[in-house]
């Protein structure tokens, strides 16, 4: 089963998380059993002066790194959508959005406040050169 359409939802938040300046990170936790990839986590670099996002793919033992453009991180990061993770958190500097699932499958997005105080560092340099 694939979570397209509430995860989009979710993934716009992050999105506007970036433009906004207001990202510190986007991690996928919580996974379903014993699983080898532990988490994901998601943050932005610079790649030839263009803001991309550097997927680290956390296992067992050991890591593993993507870079991909914010538009086609989404259709990597899709398929992991309750296989095997059930929650997804957007940490940015106004609040911490949660996108979880429940026993049932069924999807909620918890929003609560921030957990960072500053953006990630990354991100403000690339707003402040670009802006």
């Amino acid at each position: 089963m694939l979570f397209t359409d509430s995860f989009s939802a979710f993934y716009e938040q992050f999105k506007t998380s970036l433009t906004d300046g207001t990202f510190a990170k986007l991690t996928f936790a919580k996974t379903i059993g014993k699983t080898e990839l532990k988490n994901i986590f998601i943050r932005p670099i610079l790649e030839e002066n263009e803001l991309k996002l550097e997927l680290k793919f956390r296992f067992q033992r050991e890591e593993l790194f993507e870079i991909h453009t914010i538009n086609s991180a989404f259709d990597r990061l899709l398929p992991f959508i309750n296989n095997p993770f059930l929650s997804v958190i957007l940490f940015a500097t106004e609040f911490d959005l949660t996108y979880k699932l429940n026993k049932k499958r069924m999807v909620n997005v918890i929003d609560k406040p921030p957990t960072f105080g500053n953006a990630n560092e990354v991100l403000l340099a690339f707003l402040n050169k670009w802006n």
